[in-house]
């Protein structure tokens, strides 16, 4: 190989959570690993490597383990929390919790922060690192806003258009604001410390937040892997915060 042919950067490699449910496919109904394939096609278009990381039992350790294989990480959408992890009994309205995975991200995500690990929550993700951070939930959104439009029901999405908060990250990456696709009937309430707000919607709803500074960390409450055949910008920004990540940890 000739030396004056020009070195590649590898990939980045980005974790991302996943369900564990029950599942069918040809002759199986079991129990799987489980996420939308769009999740990973919004990776892989954006030019990062995707690998799943299921819910299993957990502590410091195995969080430290699992996140030096992957240079960012992205905590996806899924059942709603357990309201007690902020406090409140649950609404009749509140999933069953999942307590493995609310247990499973909550420590993926605080090993990454302590990192400074670029993380992007979509949805339920938004809504792990609010809580995580001190923040609260209301539980059930039409007790709020006196409607349902954020989620219609069946896995149909609701497009909002949300508008930025000037001066933010996410503003940087879509503008003054966005056409979104939404499915969540919770949002956040009381944020969390040192999280700024980074978009709203019509209804002054809070649809995205994030830490403010250097490093990568925004969570987003709509979905943007329902467009990536219109707008790959957020996928594109993970993938590229990874790969500064990468890049600064082989040079340590």
């Amino acid at each position: 190989m000739s030396g004056s042919e020009p070195s590649q950067e590898p990939r980045p490699v980005i974790g991302l959570t996943t369900y564990l449910d029950r599942a069918k496919f040809g002759v199986w109904d079991t129990r799987a690993g489980l996420l939308p394939a769009r999740y990973l096609d919004g990776i892989t278009t954006a030019g990062g490597i995707a690998v799943l990381l299921p819910p299993q039992p957990v502590d410091a350790a195995v969080a430290a383990r699992v996140l030096d294989g992957v240079d960012a990480l992205v905590i996806t959408g899924g059942r709603d929390l357990d309201p007690a992890g902020y406090g409140q009994a649950p609404h009749t309205e509140t999933d069953r919790p999942d307590t493995a995975r609310d247990t499973w991200e909550s420590a993926l995500l605080a090993e990454a922060l302590r990192r400074r690990m670029p993380v992007l929550g979509i949805c339920r993700g938004a809504q792990v690192l609010n809580v995580a951070l001190g923040g609260t939930l209301h539980q059930h959104l039409p007790d709020v806003i006196g409607h349902s439009g954020h989620r219609a029901g069946d896995g149909v999405f609701t497009p909002k258009q949300v508008q930025t908060v000037a001066g933010t990250r996410l503003a940087g990456l879509l503008g003054p604001g966005s056409r979104v696709q939404c499915y969540h009937h919770q949002a956040i309430a009381e944020v969390g410390a040192k999280l700024v707000v980074s978009a709203r919607d019509d209804d002054g709803v809070i649809e995205a937040i994030e830490l403010p500074g250097e490093d990568f960390v925004l969570a987003v409450q709509w979905h943007p892997e329902e467009s990536l055949d219109d707008d790959l910008r957020l996928f594109t920004a993970i993938v590229a915060a990874a790969a500064g990540y990468a890049s600064a940890r082989v040079s340590r």
